[in-house]
């Protein structure tokens, strides 16, 4: 028996959410780089065009951890996935089954929409994450490489 639920976030939500995410920066060192306000969320999350999702991990009343997640598309099958963008559960709240919990919610939502694939990224140094995501049977896709176009250079592209 779990001591934890978890539900889909509502606009309500919305501070926890991005106390999640910062502690999520915070842990990666990466907190620099979390500067999305709630505007952004609440658009982001429930805006007319909801662009991401999130589902929260409750414990005795309180937000403890999130999945932030998002559907893609493979051009090669035809059909959508789901990309987790953040998965995080609070350090002191670790060890209860919270994060196979996530994973397992988000996988039986991609089959039953008929979705071809789960994927997410993980720090290369995070040894924990990457044991987890072993022992569920996930694959690296050492062969790919990620690539990012943000900032200045973004803006530089955008120009006509």
């Amino acid at each position: 028996m779990t001591d934890f639920t978890l539900r889909e976030a509502t606009e309500a939500d919305l501070p926890e959410i991005l106390r999640l995410v910062r502690d999520l920066a915070d842990y990666e060192k990466l907190l620099h780089e979390a500067v999305g306000t709630e505007a952004d969320f609440r658009e982001a999350l429930f805006g007319p065009t909801p662009r991401v999702f999130c589902t929260l991990a409750e414990r005795q009343g309180r937000a403890i951890g999130q999945a932030i997640w998002f559907y893609n598309f493979s051009t090669f099958t035809g059909r959508p996935g789901i990309y987790l963008e953040d998965i995080y559960v609070e350090p002191a709240n670790r060890g209860l089954g919270v994060g196979m919990a996530f994973f397992r919610h988000l996988a039986q939502r991609a089959v039953a929409e008929n979705c071809t694939r789960m994927e997410w990224q993980v720090l290369d140094w995070n040894a924990p994450a990457i044991r987890f995501y072993d022992r569920i049977g996930s694959q690296s896709r050492d062969e790919w490489r990620v690539r990012r176009l943000s900032g200045d250079a973004l803006r530089a592209l955008a120009q006509d």
